[in-house]
């Protein structure tokens, strides 16, 4: 990020005049927004101007969208960031393989799936049974297959044997009893010569590429059974698997948003095993990425995998790899409501890890994580304000003496808030319900963190301290957030230069495959072997 210049004295300000800095800034977590007074460390001048902006110009932010009314410095950050960044927009399949037909999901395959899901499937699908008959390959691999929704849609649509492999035994059975009854449904209606293949299910916890080079070779070559539980292969090398190969069908790897480190292992087996023919792969939660910090070890890290990466050295960390899952289309269509709501959420978080370190700082020291479902629960209540602030507008009747008498049958802590806000009664209300949400918010976090209580004025006098300061989060943010894309990119750029590195064997490309603002992770790493030889992982 820009900043004044040094001659100007501006403190400890962030920018990106150094690889250093800017791995620096991008580190700044905003659970510790308040605790290291964050919005202090950016550009005064762009916090002062991104403070007065409507919310609407902040969630183009990350987008790439600036105004003229900014400082020059702050425009120029928002543009290069973006001109970075790999184009996300969807492409049609089309257009890398000319004569695809994409097969609408119809409404037996679709049961269970939301709309982003029958658009992901829809698209894969097609584009996986559009490369396996290229290569000649009529199995898939279906890598981390969850629920079975891509396996399915590959073997009723488009007859292809399938193998499901996920680490998840209740996710393998509802598979096959998903399958089964798709396969009475086609069953019902079959034409002459329809194929009918249920795809087998695969239980394994894949800890490495061997072990799901073993696994797919293995339940390829195994025409017995539908269920494999627990397999236990992570002792086998490549070597000693690729020895005995023989009778293994030419294959296809498929993984849509395959987790962390099992969208890079399945490029190390795309290039390893020569039953592989191609690869689609969608990858997703970068945070859970391993990560080579130079140490010396024997470990294949998910990041960086390519020759060019490993030699620069660069270390991104969690925190980094975390922005790398954020989306500048899903803030950009966001609601102005939700978008308040976001902002609030990340400063209860942010509030929150103030009562850890005064409270609980060992704790604290742990980096917690109080998981998605309390988010999403309180998520839930900052709607119900919202719908009751415009209930409230409404209501003609609605008093301040209403609203007191409300508020002295609730708790002691409430009328506090209200001597210190002197404003007009709207204003009274959304202090008073802002604190109890942040209030439900650390209850919450202590409950799951096995923490004991705090007094509820203890939290009113940390949410004082710091409430002045929350109109800094939504600036802060959407700027962090305008990193998030650029660092996806290096991470999708190192695993395409990986299979590029190997020039003579393998043609590799990134494709945007599905609409970026459906299904943020959209880009596809689709590569496919040149020669029967292949080189060393």
């Amino acid at each position: 990020m820009a900043a004044a210049p040094a001659s100007v004295g501006c403190g400890g300000a962030y920018s990106c005049e150094t690889a250093e800095r800017t791995r620096e800034w991008m580190q700044a977590h905003v659970v510790n927004f308040f605790k290291d007074r964050l919005w202090e460390l950016v550009d005064a001048e762009w916090m002062e101007c991104l403070r007065r902006e409507p919310v609407e110009s902040l969630l183009k932010l990350p987008s790439g969208c600036v105004q003229e009314h900014w400082p020059a410095t702050l425009r120029e950050f928002v543009l290069t960031a973006r001109s970075l960044v790999i184009p996300r927009e969807q492409k049609a399949p089309q257009s890398l393989v000319s004569d695809i037909h994409v097969a609408p999901v119809g409404t037996v395959l679709a049961q269970g799936m939301n709309s982003k899901k029958k658009h992901e499937i829809e698209n894969l699908a097609a584009v996986v049974h559009a490369i396996a008959k290229r290569c000649g390959a009529k199995t898939v691999v279906d890598v981390g297959s969850g629920q079975g929704y891509l396996a399915q849609a590959l073997s009723f649509e488009y007859q292809l044997r399938v193998v499901a492999i996920d680490a998840s035994s209740h996710h393998a059975s509802v598979t096959i009893a998903r399958a089964e009854r798709i396969k009475k449904h086609y069953a019902a209606k079959c034409v002459e010569k329809q194929l009918l293949m249920v795809p087998r299910a695969v239980t394994c916890h894949v800890l490495s590429s061997d072990t799901l080079a073993a696994v797919t070779l293995d339940a390829c070559k195994d025409d017995n059974g539908e269920h494999v539980r627990d397999t236990k292969t992570s002792t086998k090398k490549i070597t000693q698997i690729q020895e005995s190969t023989q009778g293994t069908p030419p294959l296809i790897l498929a993984g849509l948003h395959a987790c962390g480190d099992l969208s890079v292992n399945m490029l190390r087996v795309f290039v390893s095993c020569e039953q592989v023919k191609a690869l689609v792969s969608i990858g997703c939660c970068y945070n859970l990425l391993s990560e080579d910090t130079y140490e010396d070890t024997d470990t294949c890290p998910g990041f960086p995998m390519s020759k060019a990466a490993k030699h620069s050295e660069l270390v991104l960390g969690k925190s980094i790899r975390d922005l790398a899952c954020q989306s500048a289309e899903r803030w950009r269509n966001l609601t102005m409501d939700i978008a308040l709501q976001n902002f609030d959420v990340h400063a209860f978080r942010a509030a929150f890890q103030m009562v850890l370190e005064k409270y609980f700082p060992e704790v604290s020291r742990l980096s917690p994580s109080i998981g998605r479902q309390g988010k999403a629960l309180r998520r839930q209540r900052l709607r119900k304000v919202v719908e009751s602030q415009m209930t409230t507008k409404k209501n003609d009747d609605f008093s301040c003496s209403t609203l007191k008498e409300q508020n002295k049958n609730t708790n002691d802590v409430h009328p506090v808030i209200h001597e210190v806000d002197t404003g007009p009664d709207d204003i009274h209300q959304n202090a008073h319900q802002k604190f109890i949400l942040f209030k439900d918010f650390t209850l919450s976090g202590l409950g799951r963190l096995g923490c004991g209580s705090v007094e509820d004025t203890s939290l009113l006098e940390i949410w004082k301290d710091v409430q002045p300061f929350s109109e800094y989060i939504g600036p802060f943010w959407c700027l962090r957030a305008a990193l998030g894309p650029l660092v996806e990119t290096y991470i999708l750029l190192d695993r395409l230069l990986y299979l590029q590195e190997r020039s003579n064997l393998v043609e590799a490309l990134l494709f945007p495959l599905f609409d970026p603002t459906i299904s943020p992770r959209n880009m596809a790493v689709i590569a496919w072997k040149l020669c029967a030889n292949s080189s060393e992982a």
